[in-house]
């Protein structure tokens, strides 16, 4: 009788436990959200699809957008748990507006910079992939594409289209607390522009990205890093190419005095200036900024010809410069996952 009782709940619990499990798994698996233009889906418009993910929860919502032009402002609130769109292919799945840093409010001011993007990405763990994010509003000084401020932020394979000021990793741009972190991981991604089309206080590894300077461009990057942060903007073998002008573009100018921005084996095209780097006028930055290139290759990567206050490093300073070093912070972020 005892034996048979004692086998009986020894089976009960590992019953339990497998139930447990189960039920735990299903809580935890990703809600998904179809967006279609066709009405075969749960909505029509993105926005809709995002208003409608839960505020506050570990679980992931899925939202399948359908291939289709989509033009509208999205904004993705600080409260909403944690979200990855997924388009078809970039090429077909565009997200599209055309607002502008001099474009009136209905108050009758201008919007301003961070007022012009066509997404806003206030939340933590944003994840997109196969999706094209653009702003059209053409060469009208900043009009940006895509506005980040949250952290663990991650794009694979999405394309990032405008002019002046296409992808602004904002961060803690204007916090008076500059220590929130604001982490951002580009992987297999697009970035075209002409002024400052990379710029931002976040910290953002870009690996097997393309960057492409349109014609007049000026500078690529306009990084704002705090100080005391120990990474800016990082590019891991990367192409710089572009249809501007040879030697008519600048890798990056300091938005802010503690600038900090690194390309590391990355292939440098004519496009870019031989001196590389300008100090945006401000010679007391090429004391406090960091910009420096390891095995950069291609025409327009002569490290002889580059500003003094640059550096090419070792391949030893180098080794520090992996998106798992930059990325992982001190709560172990494993920004591959942000994929899956």
């Amino acid at each position: 009788m005892q034996v048979s009782g004692l086998k009986n709940s020894k089976f009960f619990f590992i019953f339990s436990l497998v139930l447990i499990s189960l039920l735990s798994f299903k809580a935890n698996d990703d809600k998904t959200i179809i967006v279609s233009k066709d009405g075969k889906g749960n909505f029509t418009t993105i926005q809709q699809a995002i208003d409608a993910v839960e505020d506050g929860t570990s679980v992931r919502t899925k939202i399948i957008i359908k291939p289709g032009t989509y033009r509208e402002k999205v904004t993705v609130s600080a409260a909403k748990s944690p979200i990855i769109l997924i388009g078809e292919k970039a090429e077909n799945t565009i997200l599209v507006y055309g607002d502008h840093a001099s474009k009136q409010s209905a108050e009758g001011k201008n919007i301003g910079t961070t007022g012009s993007s066509t997404l806003f990405i206030f939340s933590d763990n944003f994840s997109a992939k196969n999706i094209t994010f653009q702003n059209d509003a053409g060469p009208v000084g900043q009009a940006v594409a895509v506005l980040t401020t949250g952290d663990k932020i991650a794009f694979e394979n999405c394309k990032f289209i405008g002019f002046q000021d296409t992808l602004y990793l904002k961060g803690a741009q204007d916090l008076q607390d500059q220590s929130k972190v604001s982490r951002n991981y580009f992987k297999n991604c697009y970035i075209e522009g002409t002024t400052d089309y990379i710029f931002g206080a976040g910290t953002a590894v870009f690996e097997n990205c393309t960057i492409y300077s349109k014609n007049n461009a000026s500078y690529a990057t306009a990084a704002s890093t705090p100080q005391g942060n120990q990474f800016g903007f990082v590019f891991i073998n990367c192409n710089l190419i572009g249809n501007a002008a040879p030697n008519s573009v600048y890798l990056g100018r300091p938005w802010r005095p503690f600038a900090k921005t690194v390309y590391i084996n990355c292939a440098i095209d004519s496009t870019i200036k031989k001196e590389g780097w300008h100090n945006w006028s401000k010679p007391e930055a090429e004391k406090t900024t960091f910009y420096a290139e390891y095995n950069s290759t291609g025409a327009g990567a002569d490290p002889s010809k580059r500003v003094p206050w640059s550096h090419q490093l070792t391949k030893e300073q180098a080794k520090k410069y992996t998106a798992k070093n930059i990325l992982s912070g001190k709560d172990n972020w494993n920004f591959t996952k942000s994929f899956k």
